[in-house]
């Protein structure tokens, strides 16, 4: 009988086959798609990346948090940061929360590497 295997274990098998760690907040999903954890901080006076922890990359957005104008200006910043089109990118979970998950298509021209490479470059600025 095969050892019985749990969402963890999976996760960590393509945690593992693509050198990232789980602590970060830039990964590979089975999917093949990129997951981006992301802290909003909505109403700032303009947007861009204060930061990156094992938590998420912290994002100082320039909209409010009313009517997901906060969340649209998200997937903007960040498809101009990266050189995406708006519809590379989706806002997989929470449309209400400061805790979120944006989603990179796989079919995107950047590997992962990329990605994290052009969010590091961009905290602070």
């Amino acid at each position: 009988m095969a050892p019985k295997t749990t969402k963890a274990s999976k996760k960590e098998a393509v945690s593992a086959n693509t050198g990232t760690t789980d602590d970060s907040p830039i990964s590979i999903l089975k999917s093949g798609d990129i997951a981006i954890k992301i802290l909003a901080k909505p109403g700032s006076k303009e947007n861009g990346i204060t930061g990156i922890n094992e938590e998420g990359v912290i994002f100082k957005i320039s909209a409010p948090p009313i009517d997901g104008e906060a969340n649209t200006e998200l997937i903007s910043y960040l498809s101009k940061l990266l050189g995406l089109r708006k519809s590379d990118l989706t806002l997989d979970r929470g449309s209400k929360s400061r805790t979120k998950t944006v989603t990179i298509s796989k079919d995107c021209k950047l590997s992962l590497e990329n990605i994290r490479d052009i969010i590091k470059s961009n905290v602070g600025k």
